[in-house]
């Protein structure tokens, strides 16, 4: 068992847990997850809006976004 993954140990861990315990801990994790993407986008909209303010954006069409990404 000493070469044993944590990933693997993790799991274990859970299996020995109730099937209750189990409902919880995913709801938990699920939980966390959300919140980790949500500080994830307040990061990029914060980003997005300091760029702006700097002047530090590109403005076009469509068109001209789809011709600078076949470059």
């Amino acid at each position: 068992m000493e070469n044993t993954s944590t990933f693997q140990k993790a799991i274990e861990t859970v299996e020995a847990l109730s099937p209750e315990e189990q409902t919880i801990l995913i709801d938990i994790i699920q939980n966390r997850l959300r919140e980790h993407k949500r500080q994830e986008l307040l990061q990029d909209i914060t980003e997005a809006e300091q760029n702006y303010l700097s002047g530090n954006f590109k403005q076009g069409s469509v068109a001209d976004l789809m011709a600078e990404l076949d470059e």
